[in-house]
């Protein structure tokens, strides 16, 4: 996969402890995915714009391994990728925008969950910049 997540700074007491999700045993996720949130405490990639987000992932997840769960940060800092649709200003929502990548919040992204950070500075067009997870 493409464009991971940076982890900048985790936050919380003590820092940086992930949330645990359900996965499918053949499921792939590098370090730093977005993961999505699916049915029943299920995280997935986050392929599609509008994507609820889990987190980002906290650990490589190899396909086939055995495992049927993965952890995920959600109280953070990391550098994220916009998905080249328009700029988001500092200050602004942040959804999922692709397969890891975020764009601004539009109307009703709040009201539906999807709403899982800040930006911490205003991101060019495509531009990478930090982000405050806070799920």
């Amino acid at each position: 996969m493409a464009d991971e997540a940076v982890i900048i700074e985790l936050l919380g007491n003590p820092p940086g402890v992930p949330i645990q999700y359900i996965c499918v045993d053949g499921d792939a996720f590098p370090k730093g995915t977005i993961l999505k949130l699916s049915d029943n405490r299920e995280a997935d990639l986050s392929a599609a714009a509008g994507n609820v987000c889990a987190g980002i992932c906290a650990m490589e997840k190899v396909a086939s391994d055995g495992s049927t769960t993965v952890s995920a940060y959600t109280n953070g800092i990391f550098d994220l990728k916009e998905a080249n649709v328009a700029g988001i200003t500092v200050g602004g929502g942040v959804v999922i925008g692709g397969a890891n990548l975020v764009r601004a919040e539009t109307a009703g992204d709040a009201e539906l969950g999807k709403i899982f950070g800040h930006a911490l500075a205003t991101f060019a067009k495509a531009g990478t910049e930090s982000v405050r997870v806070l799920i």
